[in-house]
């Protein structure tokens, strides 16, 4: 049996998962092809969940992803839980106490909303899944007090999508502005006043103590004793990468699973070639912007790494590595807040500490670069959708000079 006419087992049904088996069918793998997927719904759009979705404007069913005739063959087995992967018996055990044997994997589980360490299960909701949306949605109603723990983009989107539909909004953040850890503090004060503007209030540099029931209504209990009412609480602080399948398998699994270039994951420094991770859960180097192990959240990335996931999987699968030197994906993100599209290419976490409005007016519409030793790293457009490429452009050919070796 060659590589091609080989079982290969994809472990998520999410996007990566769903890119994963086009990219292998594209690459020329005529096997089998079994994913499995916790959710009972075959993958989804998951950006409108917390916009388009939660406020009504978007019906559930335009969500899946049309499903392309090379896959078509492929074994979907969704609402189907792994327990556990056997990387040495290449065995994959489900939770209903069945198992599936596999030659190369495709793992591509993603994340999960990362929970507060408080008591108290009813009231909470995060925004992680179609599930989560579905259940929130029908309680933003006018005049329900919302408190949003947590200001990073699912939070500021869902305090935005709750104060659009008529709800009292208060967002709770550990830091000193929204979005400060990913965009920093100068863009974070221009969001939080817009988000002002529409009568969001923030209670920053504050933490959640603790939530009880105070009969009609909820009390959140700050860590500097204030109480805020409250009906419908969201918590939005984050993600944990679902790795647990992958325990007791030698790999460093600290933040994701960690992986080489070509998206292996690393035992003992050696990467394991019958397996690749994709999407939300892997941990690799993105070479054009230094060389320590990031995950990466965004949307487009999927795509792009499921293309070369593929062919480091077969060319695994055969004994070989790929070369991986070419692999640069451009990370790209974008939020919509008040009708106003921003926009972020690049990484501009990794030049926080050097930010300049290269045009514009962050009050209107902006562009902002992040850099990192005078080299520009990222770009944050707040509007300017008409120049969109020109910034793009900007941060693409930053990356590629980056990766051009030294002379």
């Amino acid at each position: 049996m060659t590589p091609h006419e080989s079982t290969i087992a994809v472990v998520g049904a999410g996007l990566a998962g769903l890119r994963a088996c086009e990219r292998l069918r594209a690459a020329g793998h005529t096997g089998r092809i079994v994913v499995l997927g916790e959710e009972a719904h075959p993958p989804y759009n998951r950006p409108p969940l917390s916009k388009e979705l939660l406020r009504g404007t978007l019906d559930r069913d335009k969500l899946p992803f049309r499903q392309r005739a090379a896959t078509e063959d492929v074994e979907w087995r969704l609402g189907t839980r792994v327990g556990a992967v056997d990387l040495a018996g290449h065995t994959v055990a489900l939770d209903d106490g069945t198992g599936l044997g596999w030659d190369g994997l495709v793992y591509a589980t993603g994340v999960r909303a990362r929970r507060l360490e408080l008591d108290g299960a009813a009231w909470r909701h995060t925004i992680r899944t179609l599930d989560d949306a579905l259940r929130l949605a029908p309680s933003l109603a006018p005049g329900t007090r919302v408190v949003v723990i947590g200001a990073g983009f699912i939070g500021c989107e869902v305090a935005a999508t709750a104060v659009e539909r008529g709800c009292e909004v208060t967002v709770v953040e550990p830091l000193g502005t929204p979005l400060e850890r990913v965009v920093g503090a100068q863009v974070g004060r221009e969001v939080q006043r817009r988000h002002e503007q529409h009568n969001v209030r923030f209670a920053l540099g504050r933490t959640v103590r603790a939530v009880a029931d105070a009969g009609e209504h909820l009390e959140v209990e700050l860590d500097n004793g204030a109480g805020l009412a409250a009906d419908v609480i969201v918590e939005a602080v984050g993600s944990v990468a679902n790795t647990e399948p992958l325990d007791g398998q030698g790999l460093d699994l600290a933040h994701g699973v960690l992986c080489d270039d070509g998206l292996h994951p690393l035992r003992d420094g050696e990467p394991v070639l019958d397996v690749v991770a994709v999407g939300d859960v892997a941990r690799f180097p993105v070479r054009a912007y230094g060389d320590a192990p990031i995950r990466v959240e965004h949307w487009t990335m999927p795509t792009d790494m499921a293309t070369h996931a593929a062919s480091s999987l077969l060319a695994g699968l055969a004994g070989t590595q790929v070369d991986s030197t070419g692999f640069a994906p451009l990370p790209t993100f974008w939020s919509e807040q008040y009708g106003v599209r921003m926009q972020s290419f690049g990484l501009p976490h990794l030049g926080l500490e050097d930010v300049r409005v290269l045009d514009g007016d962050l009050a209107g519409e902006a562009a902002v670069g992040y850099h990192r030793d005078g080299r520009l790293v990222g770009v944050v457009l707040l509007g300017m959708g008409k120049r969109m490429l020109e910034f793009r452009t900007a941060v693409a050919e930053a990356r590629a000079a980056s990766l051009e070796p030294a002379r």
